[in-house]
């Protein structure tokens, strides 16, 4: 069941990359008890425990970051714990591990991201991480990391967003956010979620 939700998502993940418009996601499990991660809204009433998951790595167009929901449970110690090491706002590093992995301790991106706050190989080796899906390990060096980002750019957490996103080089080069799409809509999304986590 496990490696079935695995390649699911695995499909999901790279069907959202291609499209165009993209909604919600959602989970159920079907007549043969397997679980189905899929961006079109089951017909009402087909099955009995559907849920709205929100979006995240790839989603871009078409989510409503207003109304996606929340996870403000998950992983509560951990990342309160990491926020104090390193100073840094508890409710940003959730808005961006909802952004980057909605939460998933195995989330993979197609650029080779891994885990909860979506870590690069680079990054990896640059905090010590021996295993980016430990979730404690990917919390505390994606924190660590966001704390380094944040203090090369004088606490201004959109200019670390962007880095965090586009890398370090790009945001100097363009002394600001950079012009590229993804990195502007992935700084809009931060906002509007690291808002709502804080209220």
């Amino acid at each position: 069941m496990v490696r079935i939700l695995v390649l699911a998502l695995a499909a999901l993940t790279m069907a959202m990359a291609s499209a165009s418009s993209l909604a919600q996601v959602y989970r159920y499990t079907d007549e043969n008890g397997i679980t189905v991660l899929t961006n079109i809204k089951p017909a009402p009433g087909r099955f009995e425990d559907v849920r709205n998951v929100g979006c995240y790595g790839t989603c871009i167009k078409g989510v409503d970051w207003q109304a996606t929901p929340l996870k403000r449970s998950e992983y509560r110690e951990e990342i309160r714990a990491a926020a104090a090491v390193h100073g840094v706002d508890e409710a940003l590093v959730r808005a961006i591990m909802h952004a980057e992995s909605w939460f998933n301790p195995a989330a993979v991106s197609h650029a080779g991201a891994q885990g909860l706050m979506q870590l690069m190989p680079a990054t990896q080796a640059r905090f010590g991480v021996a295993d980016p899906f430990d979730p404690l390990a990917n919390i505390s060096a994606g924190v660590a990391y966001l704390a380094v980002l944040l203090d090369e750019f004088d606490n201004d957490w959109e200019l670390a967003v962007a880095a965090y996103n586009a890398g370090e080089t790009a945001v100097r080069l363009h002394a600001g956010i950079p012009p590229f799409a993804e990195t502007r809509e992935y700084v809009r999304r931060i906002r509007i979620l690291r808002m709502r986590y804080r209220g």
